[in-house]
């Protein structure tokens, strides 16, 4: 049988990759959150196993807020490589990205500084921090969607386009949480269930890994 018909196989095969293995985690926690969140409305014996799925998913995020120390210099290089993006033909989008590529980069550090003051490492109010690194990450999603749509109202309904609708859905998806844990008294933030947040990062998720499985995938926070 051949290795790309063997399901073990290729689930092993993206286990192995850093980007791979993010993903299913990813999409382990928030299914985790949205089972969790459900079963915790139910009756006391369901409501237990609620609690222990979002425990599960709690250290799953923390799990990757961990292995996201190490991205800096992956982010650094992409954004050295993109530059000012002479090679884009649209000023608009050329912009865009550089700025996408701009709150990407300060997500990192405003997210690193934040875990390092939940662990005590240094002294400093964690809360803002995590408010900050959200704000860039929502800022980079909204400046994603605004250049998908760019993109797409420029080419014909293809292969392409239908990957970018995709990523946009992934994003608008993300986009919801990236608000709901902002503080509250900005739109929507807090409001959200527990399930509710699990959903929209259970379909951004699934994307993510529809888009990785047909060599088209993105990187999702």
């Amino acid at each position: 049988m051949a290795a790309a018909a063997d399901p073990l196989g290729s689930l092993v095969s993206v286990l192995e990759s850093y980007r791979g293995r993010d993903r299913v985690i990813r999409t382990l926690c928030y299914g985790c959150q949205l089972a969790g969140g459900v079963l915790a409305r139910k009756s006391p014996a369901e409501s237990e196993m609620g609690r222990r799925l979002l425990t599960v998913s709690a250290q799953l995020s923390h799990c990757r807020t961990v292995l996201r120390l190490f991205d800096d210099l992956a982010m650094l290089a992409y954004s050295r490589q993109y530059g000012l993006g002479a090679k884009e033909e649209d000023a608009i989008v050329r912009w865009l990205s550089v700025l996408s590529n701009l709150a990407d980069q300060l997500y990192y550090p405003c997210e690193h500084i934040a875990w390092a003051a939940d662990a005590d490492v240094i002294r400093t109010n964690s809360h803002k921090w995590w408010t900050l690194s959200t704000a860039f990450w929502g800022l980079s999603l909204v400046l994603g969607i605004v250049r998908e749509s760019l993109e797409q109202s420029q080419k014909e309904m293809d292969t392409q386009v239908k990957s970018e609708v995709l990523s946009i859905l992934s994003s608008m998806a993300d986009l919801s949480n990236a608000v709901h844990w902002l503080p509250p008294g900005f739109l929507w933030a807090g409001q959200f269930p527990p399930w509710l947040v699990g959903l929209m990062g259970t379909i951004s998720s699934l994307i993510s890994v529809y888009q990785t499985s047909v060599g088209a995938g993105s990187g999702a926070v």
